[in-house]
């Protein structure tokens, strides 16, 4: 019976993982690039149950271990993306410029192909952000582009949630007027700058009052009084987590004023900001944004595509990075996602960081910005296996991802997937035509004399 029940829980997949583990996975004879331990010329890199077993030279495949060579390839670890809107069947709750209670991680849809043409491009963690329509919007989810998973499947387990803030043009253009006349839909405060600040700022004045409120309640339970608690107000829970840091915020933003209102709320309020994402004008306050302890998420090269952005500059990330931000650059846009190890690339030139620098501000600082650098970032012992294999150096615009593995399983295989596709398919049944007509051809046709026998 109970071998019955073990058949029956395998066939629908209800028994953990772990017991049907994979076998492991030797990478041998690649260059690993480590990002926080250097560059091993010549290494390999052990997989054993979805963690990095070991990282070094000359490690010995075990007993049945599958061996992929990389020789001539470059290895790194997954690419992170810090802000992400893939995956989300909506995006944006426009209706409020207060929408805390609206969670992306319920509306993930893990048949958007743009979760595997991010696999493709080495992407392995992506932070999936609400939009940026409301001064705090909705609840944010990171997920691992695990293509052919279910929406849950897709979550990164133990990451903490976050939720979406934003500041300037975005949040306040439902409410503005033009020259004194309302504009062509109902307006919707806040309609300026001010107004932005005025709405986070009420927020979490009723979210410590909420906060408090709960703390006065459980204080009187504790000590066996009779107590009624208080109404629930999804709204103000996520504001409450952010305020007791298990919940990250992070906050769009492109001008020196807003970013740096937004850090004198924060700190008014005793919370942080985690990341200020695109943050086009960082490099003017950078030194603030440390003291805080903000993170910056920003674009590579992206300017003037509207007022707010007209003084942004290309340097903004490695400066930031030298004045001591931790600076990551993210996508925003599913096609950008695909080539973010080039995008990485360009702060060589504008700013002249190193190739780890650059490497990092796609890998590990992510990762420490979404607070999973100790799973995720990097090739180290004990973390996930979550790597990319490139036929050139990542940080070469000719480099083409040839596999990425997630939890120590190949998601994405180049060749795999050429082999796969219709034309190839044709090729081959072309030449397999091909080759059955010559080889009749060549086959005698019979008749004619034939050898006496001897």
């Amino acid at each position: 019976m109970k071998e019955r029940l073990l058949l029956v829980t395998a066939a629908f997949g209800l028994l953990p993982v772990s017991i049907f583990a994979a076998a492991p996975i030797l990478i041998e004879n690649a260059t690993v690039l480590t990002i926080t331990n250097g560059t091993i010329a010549r290494g390999s890199v052990l997989v054993r149950d979805g963690k990095i077993a070991a990282v070094g030279e000359n490690i010995k495949a075990p007993a049945g271990a599958t061996v992929i060579n990389a020789d001539g390839k470059f290895l790194m670890p997954g690419i992170i993306d810090c802000h992400s809107h893939i995956i989300a069947e909506a995006i944006n709750e426009g209706t409020l410029s207060v929408s805390s209670m609206v969670d992306v991680g319920d509306v993930l849809n893990p048949e958007d192909i743009a979760i595997y043409r991010a696999l493709a491009g080495g992407v392995t963690t992506a932070n999936i952000l609400h939009g940026s329509a409301n001064s705090i919007g909705g609840k944010c989810v990171v997920v691992k582009t695990r293509w052919g998973k279910s929406a849950e499947e897709l979550k990164f387990q133990g990451a903490l949630p976050g939720i979406k803030f934003a500041l300037g043009e975005n949040p306040k253009r439902r409410g503005e007027v033009s020259f004194g006349a309302p504009s062509p839909t109902p307006p919707r405060y806040p309609g300026t700058r001010m107004g932005v600040e005025e709405v986070i700022r009420e927020a979490f004045t009723q979210a410590k009052e909420y906060q408090a409120s709960w703390k006065t309640y459980e204080a009187k339970k504790a000590k066996g009084e009779i107590a009624i608690p208080p109404a629930r107000d999804l709204k103000l829970e996520p504001l409450v987590e952010v305020l007791e840091g298990k919940r990250l915020v992070h906050a769009h933003c492109y001008r020196q004023d807003e970013i740096l209102m937004l850090l004198h709320v924060a700190d008014e309020f005793g919370f942080k900001i985690r990341t200020l994402q695109h943050v086009l004008e960082g490099y003017k306050v950078a030194d603030e944004i440390k003291a805080h302890g903000a993170g910056a998420s920003t674009f590579s090269d992206w300017w003037a595509y509207k007022v707010e952005a007209y003084d942004a500059i290309p340097y903004n990330a490695a400066i930031m990075m030298k004045r001591g931000v931790l600076v990551s650059l993210n996508s925003d846009d599913a096609e950008l996602m695909r080539h973010l190890n080039t995008e990485a690339a360009k702060t060589m030139k504008y700013g002249g960081l190193t190739e780890t620098e650059a490497l990092s501000t796609i890998t590990i600082n992510p990762a420490k910005q979404l607070m999973i650098e100790k799973r995720v970032g990097s090739i180290e012992v004990g973390k996930d296996a979550d790597m990319v294999i490139y036929d050139q150096h990542p940080l070469s615009t000719f480099a083409k991802v040839e596999k990425v593995l997630i939890d120590g399983q190949v998601y994405f295989d180049r060749n795999k997937d050429i082999e796969g596709r219709p034309e190839k398919e044709k090729e081959k049944k072309l030449l397999i035509t091909k080759a059955a007509e010559e080889q009749k051809k060549a086959a005698p046709t019979g008749g004619g004399s034939r050898r006496p026998t001897q």
